[in-house]
């Protein structure tokens, strides 16, 4: 017997990205260029350049209660690992961050939300 809470037919809760372009994702019918994701909802991003990036920046994904278990962070159009002070920060606060390029962070936003993961995602634009 399969567990409720393993089914695969049942949609993931929360924003779904539903496709990208060349410049901006489509999440639940709204076009983002900078995008960040909560379980509750999808917020426009106008983020910093990747090397400025802090907590400050991300306060309405960390700020969930409770806090996510970790931040999946879109650096773009090509993968870069996340500025060191920005890792250590979030460390401190108990939650992991995954680097990767922002297309990559789109597709693992809805597989791990489709896992029913308590995440939040932060997407630079393309």
């Amino acid at each position: 017997m399969v567990s409720p809470d393993l089914r695969r037919d049942r949609p993931a809760e929360g924003p779904l990205v539903q496709g990208f372009s060349a410049n901006s994702f489509l999440v639940d019918g709204r076009t983002y260029r900078g995008l960040l994701l909560t379980p509750a909802q999808a917020t426009a991003w106008e983020a910093p350049a990747l090397a400025e990036l802090g907590v400050e920046h991300l306060s309405p994904v960390l700020d969930l209660s409770p806090p996510p278990e970790f931040l999946i962070l879109g650096t773009g159009p090509a993968m870069a690992f996340a500025p060191r002070g920005l890792v250590g920060a979030l460390e401190a606060r108990g939650i992991g961050v995954e680097a990767m390029d922002s297309r990559a962070a789109a597709r693992t936003w809805g597989l791990l939300r489709g896992e029913g993961r308590w995440i939040a995602a932060a997407i630079m634009p393309l």
